[in-house]
């Protein structure tokens, strides 16, 4: 798991402002979703933007559950 700082040096850059594109870990089955971005950087970690329709997700995610979106593999299966 990542932390803070990790997310933001290794993963986008010095800083992680709105907009930026991201995966989110699911609360139920843990693993990556992607078509979201930074809709605002909070106290307690993230609010996050659902792409797809533009609707800011009622909880907010902390570093450990966000990571920088992986850009997709050139393979049929990834």
């Amino acid at each position: 798991m990542s932390t803070l700082a990790e997310f933001r040096t290794t993963d986008v850059g010095d800083s992680v402002e709105p907009g930026t594109k991201v995966e989110v870990r699911s609360r139920f089955e843990r693993s990556w979703a992607r078509g979201f971005e930074i809709a605002e950087v909070v106290e307690a970690g993230y609010r996050i933007r659902r792409l797809s329709d533009g609707s800011i997700l009622p909880l907010d995610f902390s570093a450990d559950d966000v990571r920088a979106e992986k850009k997709k593999s050139d393979f049929w299966w990834y």
